[in-house]
């Protein structure tokens, strides 16, 4: 038989980094290869995001997930147990036919989970890495990393809707010839950061590894941008370095009012105005990153300021991984980057599937490992040969990419600024 033929799958609930409970798979092929995935979820959660499975109720505060761990193991193991796990595409069809609406009465959590053991427990049977199971020989590009530096909601009043850790900022590091170099560069940055925020508050990081910023140190981010773009000049990294952030507009996006209130300053500001502040900090500030600046259903003007402003845009609320939005943007000129969540669509095969569209129509893919997929992320990001990654310069992931980085020897490519888009980079073709 088959070394890749699965032989169980089990699903449970796990503890996350993130604080509530995530959904485990562990998939087992009949060599004794195993490949374990978990998905949970995020801060900044899109309503166009695939649904997740809870339990609700007053235990776990809701969030618990021992329903969608049920689900694996009452209804997609009987149906995939004998299936070949190097068959991505077949295994992760078969779970979505399980029943007509298989991410909502199974959970996109739980499929999300399977879906991610599957791919790894392929690789391992196939006694390849990770990377390579996706990307095959061409897989040997490493991407654009950063750290997280600041997050805060509630510095300038908070958000329209549940206060959430946004808008965070992380320094990129895209000038240096390989991804050691980068993540040195990173790890100097973070000791200088914090010396800095030291000098106006104490400052400790989060699980996140975010600096959340008090109410009243701040007048507007403007005072944060100038600190940001020090930092860069102290440790000698200008047009080496740069600054994105996570807008996470929707999070600040009045719908009655049309208005985005708290976000950078105490100041209510309408589409315009907005516009106008991001093409100043670009003008002004060490910024190549933008992630969702406007609410997620506003393609218009996530199209608008692809043409306003020189560098990379990013959509995750927008996009949501999911290949029909990403299409629906395309033909609008929305963004110019995608930000990859796999656990954010549902399985493997589709983000693959959105991966290529983008990839077909110039757009960048920004892999994020918000959604539980962990280190893995690494090798997802070599795996698709993608041009930056949201931070994971340092940490534990930061660790398989170095792990990567030495495996692949002469092969390894860093990317640099060819992986970023937007007109100011398009010289480093």
């Amino acid at each position: 038989m088959s070394k890749t033929i699965i032989k169980s799958v089990r699903g449970r609930q796990v503890y996350t980094w993130r604080g509530h409970p995530g959904v485990e798979a562990i998939v087992t092929t009949e060599s004794g290869a195993e490949g374990r995935a978990v998905c949970t979820a995020g801060v900044s959660v899109g309503t166009h995001e695939v649904r997740f499975e809870y339990d609700g109720g007053p235990k776990w505060k809701g969030m618990g997930v021992q329903r969608a761990a049920d689900n694996i193991n009452q209804c997609i193991a009987p149906v995939l147990v004998g299936m070949d796990a190097a068959n991505q595409l077949a295994v992760d069809q078969a779970m979505l036919d399980i029943c007509p609406n298989a991410k909502i009465e199974l959970g996109g959590n739980a499929i999300a989970a399977v879906s991610a053991a599957v791919l790894k427990a392929g690789a391992k049977a196939l006694d390849i890495p990770l990377y390579q199971h996706i990307g095959g020989t061409s897989a040997m590009y490493l991407p654009v990393p950063g750290i997280p530096i600041v997050g805060g909601s509630d510095r300038y009043g908070g958000g329209v809707t549940t206060p959430r850790p946004k808008p965070t900022y992380s320094f990129m590091c895209y000038g240096f010839d390989s991804f050691s170099e980068a993540s040195y560069a990173a790890w100097e940055l973070k000791q200088a950061w914090e010396e800095i925020l030291n000098k106006y508050y104490y400052a400790t990081s989060d699980v996140y590894g975010l600096y959340i910023v008090p109410p009243g140190i701040f007048k507007s981010d403007e005072e944060l941008w100038e600190l940001m773009a020090k930092t860069i000049q102290k440790i000698g990294y200008e047009n080496r370095v740069g600054i994105q952030v996570d807008c996470a507009a929707d999070t600040y996006y009045d719908k009655e009012k049309k208005v985005y209130r708290g976000l950078f300053t105490s100041n209510e500001m309408d589409r315009d105005q907005l516009m106008d502040l991001y093409k100043y900090a670009v003008r002004n500030y060490p910024f190549i990153i933008l992630e969702d600046p406007f609410n997620e259903d506003d393609y218009e003007s996530h199209a608008l300021i692809v043409k306003e402003v020189d560098i990379q845009i990013v959509g995750d609320d927008l996009f949501t991984t999911n290949p029909q939005r990403v299409a629906y943007g395309i033909s609008k000129g929305a963004a110019n980057t995608v930000l990859l969540k796999v656990n954010q669509v549902g399985t493997i095969s589709e983000a693959l599937e959105m991966v290529n569209l983008a990839y077909k129509y110039g757009y960048g893919v920004m892999p994020c490992e918000s959604r539980g997929e962990g280190t893995a992320i690494a090798d997802y990001c070599v795996g698709i040969n993608a041009g930056s990654v949201r931070e994971m310069a340092i940490g534990e992931t930061g660790n398989r990419f170095l792990e990567i980085e030495q495996e692949l020897g002469k092969r390894a490519r860093f990317i640099g600024a060819k992986g970023l888009k937007g007109r100011r980079f398009q010289g480093s073709l």
